[in-house]
């Protein structure tokens, strides 16, 4: 097929043309209609498509995530049973508000029953908590070192919680010369912890 058949075709009668131009006309037709295909319909659904597996891909994992926490869920259970309990326990130990004048008394009798001189003791205003209050109280010791160490352990054994802080132990200044033990006083701060009641909270 030359250049002088080309010209001679007719668009009117495309019946009549050679089979290499029908066939020329049917390709580009094709390309045509597949470029318009994919333009106006094929690269949305690929988008889409892209998103979908995306989708997929993230609910996949949050499934096996789930999967895992479900088959942990007994062993949870079981921590939270333990934890509550714990709780409980810890909750037994906080005195009322009744209990905190006798606890604040067996504060008082311990250092004196350890052997120490008592030059202060000031229990301050109480820090309000979501759950307790704190009731802290300012002491100033004087004795010596065992005397120290019996009324930490006695303080320690509380059978209700009762935090020491912030101590400061230093030399006394008035030494009494020949004595075996050294002088020494202490300062610190003891924390009675109780359980709001209903009125409080």
């Amino acid at each position: 097929m030359n250049l002088e058949e080309l010209n001679n075709l007719d668009p009117a009668n495309i019946g009549n043309w050679p089979v290499l131009a029908k066939g020329l006309v049917i390709g580009v037709l094709c390309v045509v209609v597949l470029g318009a295909g994919y333009y106006f319909d094929t690269q949305h659904q690929i988008v889409e498509l892209d998103k979908v597996e995306r989708k997929e891909l993230d609910l996949r994992r949050e499934f096996e995530k789930k999967q895992l926490d479900a088959a942990r869920l007994p062993q949870l259970k079981a921590q939270l049973a333990e934890i509550e309990a714990s709780l409980a326990d810890l909750q037994r130990s906080l005195p009322s508000k009744a209990d905190v004048s006798d606890l604040i008394q067996n504060i008082s009798q311990a250092a004196i029953g350890s052997g120490l001189k008592v030059q202060l003791f000031e229990p301050k205003p109480e820090n309000m908590g979501d759950i307790y209050i704190t009731q802290p109280i300012t002491l100033r010791l004087s004795g010596d070192y065992h005397a120290f160490g019996r009324f930490v352990s006695n303080v320690a054994a509380m059978p209700r919680i009762v935090t020491q802080e912030d101590i400061k132990i230093e030399a006394a200044k008035n030494i009494r010369r020949g004595s075996s033990t050294p002088a020494v006083t202490m300062e610190m701060v003891a924390k009675i912890y109780y359980i709001r009641d209903e009125e409080e909270e």
